[in-house]
């Protein structure tokens, strides 16, 4: 599986020479991204469409968010759309991957570039870098980031710690079931880019198992050797505490339990709950929280 590092690709000006009439979209998932959002739309618009005509188009597709994550996007320059007003007719999920999924339903390019929204130490690499491999070798279909995920602690900022679902539940996972993807560095970045044809073949699950799910369903297809990475060095982002990460990682299981299945190598007795439920300890207080995380999957857009 080939590695780049996003410094071989800063040459913008170059990449754009290499579009061929093909367009690329920039597309920025939110919900609740307003200290972030504002600093990516407006980076990616100076340096990659203004200063360099490489992008065509920043699309930001939100979850229905409390703080100013709409308003800031499109003051940015940022093409900004509610998830449940794209398509209404099909109509809508909570999560991630509904909001990946609608991109596709409104954007114009031929070259999709997903980008988190909550990036603190966003830079041009982060697109140049995933999308210049596309352009630069026919061979390549699908670009995924990987990078050094530090953890805050307190004011404090240490070289590792991040990406805990990905150590903790993801790579032992794969390790056992799909040991083909063991090459991946980072199964669950939300920073790749990949060709829409590509895109339009896979399924995705609306929530936090969208990353993985590709993975999967590509290998399932033979695309392996069609993937490659970019070493993007570093990626900073809001920390999400430990119950945000184990709805996460609930989310995750429920779609590799299902492809665990589909692919005969588990065999359930009685299908999984979509019911994750845990305790919260403060002090003397126990609490029970419950919350259903059914992760529907959307169909590939054709076959």
């Amino acid at each position: 599986m080939r590695r780049f590092h996003h410094s071989g690709f800063e040459d913008a000006g170059a990449l754009a020479a290499l579009k061929n009439h093909q367009r690329i979209s920039v597309c920025i998932p939110t919900l609740n991204e307003a200290e972030t959002i504002g600093t990516i739309v407006g980076n990616i618009r100076e340096h990659l469409m203004e200063r360099v005509p490489l992008v065509d188009e920043i699309l930001v597709i939100d979850s229905d968010s409390s703080d100013q994550t709409r308003a800031i996007a499109t003051r940015a320059g940022a093409r900004v759309f509610r998830s449940s007003e794209i398509a209404p007719e099909l109509g809508t999920h909570p999560g991630k991957g509904e909001n990946l999924w609608k991109a596709l339903h409104v954007a114009a390019g031929d070259l999709i570039c997903y980008i988190d929204g909550d990036i603190a130490n966003f830079h041009p690499g982060f697109v140049t870098g995933l999308v210049g491999p596309l352009l630069t070798d026919p061979e390549i279909d699908y670009v995924k980031a990987y990078y050094e995920r530090p953890l805050a602690q307190g004011d404090e900022l240490h070289s590792t710690g991040g990406g805990r679902v990905s150590e903790i539940l993801v790579r032992p996972l794969i390790s056992m079931f799909y040991p083909e993807l063991t090459p991946i560095l980072q199964p669950l970045s939300g920073e790749y880019a990949a060709r829409r044809s590509l895109l339009e073949t896979l399924e995705f699950p609306t929530g936090y198992g969208v990353e993985i799910a590709h993975l999967i369903d590509l290998a399932r297809y033979g695309k392996l050797q069609r993937i490659a990475q970019t070493d993007l060095v570093r990626r900073i982002h809001r920390n999400r505490d430990d119950g945000e990460l184990g709805d996460t990682a609930f989310a995750i299981l429920r779609v590799m339990m299902r492809r665990l299945e589909r692919d005969g190598k588990l065999k359930l007795s009685t299908p999984p709950t979509d019911l994750h439920q845990r305790w919260l300890i403060d002090e003397e207080a126990v609490r029970k929280i419950s919350k259903h995380i059914p992760e529907p999957e959307r169909p590939a857009l054709r076959v």
